[in-house]
C-alpha cells in the first residue's frame, strides 16, 4: 500500500505491492551497504494524548422543538409554470422568477417593497432575456444537472434582488409534470458552484477574512435539498473582499444559531 495525497492508504493490484516491496528491499540493502548512518530516520516529537469529547451541563433539559423557524425543508409546486413532457430544460426561467414575484406581492409590489427593482426590471427580460449578469433582466442563467439522481436534470436559477445587492438562488426538480421548488436561499451570495449533487454557496462575513460557505444536498425523504453544511472559513485573499450585507429578511436556511435568529422572523 501507498499513502494518497489526503494521507490515507490507497490499495494497489497484488503484482504492483511485490515490485514496489522488491524495490524498496533494494534501496535499503544500498543504504546498510553504503555510508552507515546517513538519512536515518528522526523522531517528529511527541503524539498528543487523544480526548474524548466533555459533555457540558448533561442534567439540561433537551429540547423538543427548534427555538427559530429557519425554513430548513422547502418543497413547493411552482403555480401556472408548465414543463412540457417532464423536460425541465423546456421550462421557462423567467416564468418561474415572475411566478414567485406573484406569490410574495409584499417582497416586490409597491414602493416600499424590499425588491421593487427585481419586479419592475423582470419587463426587460423577453423570451430569451436571462442576462442578469449583464443586461438589465435581474434572471441569471440557468444551469442544469442531476442533484437528485433519478438519472434528470434540475434547474439552478438564480435573479438578482434589488435594489438590495443580494441574490436569490433556487433549485427546481419537475414531479408529475410540474415544476416544483426544492431549495430557495437569498443573501449577498459571493458565488455558488455546483458540486457532484450539491449546491454551495460562498458569501462574505462581517469577520474580515473569512467567508462563509453553505452546502445543500439532496434529501430523498423530505425530498427537497437540505443545508447539510454551514462552516466558516478563512478567504484565499486574506480578508480582501467587501463585507458581508445584511442578510435578506427571506433568507431560507442556517444552521448557525446566531444567524438564523436574525433571519427567521419572515424566512420562507
Amino acid at each position: 500500500m501507498v499513502p494518497s495525497r489526503r494521507g490515507r492508504p490507497a490499495r494497489v493490484s497484488a503484482p504492483l505491492a511485490l515490485l514496489l516491496a522488491t524495490a524498496l528491499a533494494g534501496v535499503l540493502a544500498g543504504v546498510l551497504a553504503g555510508c552507515g548512518d546517513s538519512g536515518g530516520l528522526r523522531s517528529a516529537g511527541a503524539t498528543p494524548a487523544a480526548r474524548s469529547p466533555a459533555r457540558l451541563w448533561p442534567d439540561l433539559t433537551p429540547a423538543s422543538s427548534p427555538a427559530y423557524d429557519i425554513g430548513e425543508v422547502d418543497n413547493e409546486v411552482v403555480e401556472g409554470v408548465a414543463v412540457p413532457g417532464g423536460d425541465i430544460r423546456d421550462a421557462d426561467p423567467v416564468a418561474a422568477v415572475r411566478a414567485e414575484i406573484a406569490a410574495h406581492p409584499d417582497d416586490y409590489e409597491g414602493d416600499d417593497a424590499p425588491y421593487r427593482g427585481t419586479a419592475r426590471r423582470m419587463a426587460d427580460c423577453g423570451v430569451d432575456g436571462v442576462d442578469g449578469e449583464h443586461g438589465r433582466c435581474p434572471v441569471l442563467r440557468p444551469y442544469y444537472r442531476d442533484l437528485t439522481g433519478d438519472g434528470r436534470p434540475e434547474m439552478t436559477l438564480g435573479f438578482r434582488l434589488l435594489p438590495e445587492q443580494l441574490t436569490a438562488v433556487r433549485v427546481y426538480t419537475v414531479a408529475e409534470d410540474r415544476l416544483v421548488r426544492v431549495m430557495s436561499y437569498d443573501d449577498a451570495v459571493g458565488s455558488v458552484e455546483l458540486a457532484g449533487r450539491a449546491v454551495i454557496v460562498r458569501s462574505p462575513s462581517e469577520v474580515a477574512g473569512y467567508e462563509y460557505r453553505l452546502r445543500w444536498t439532496w434529501d430523498a425523504d423530505q425530498r427537497a435539498m437540505l443545508l447539510t453544511s454551514d462552516e466558516m472559513l478563512r478567504t484565499a485573499d486574506g480578508g480582501k473582499h467587501p463585507a458581508r450585507l445584511s442578510p435578506s429578511p427571506s433568507a431560507s436556511a442556517s444552521a448557525s444559531a446566531s444567524r438564523s435568529a436574525s433571519s427567521s422572523a419572515s424566512a420562507r
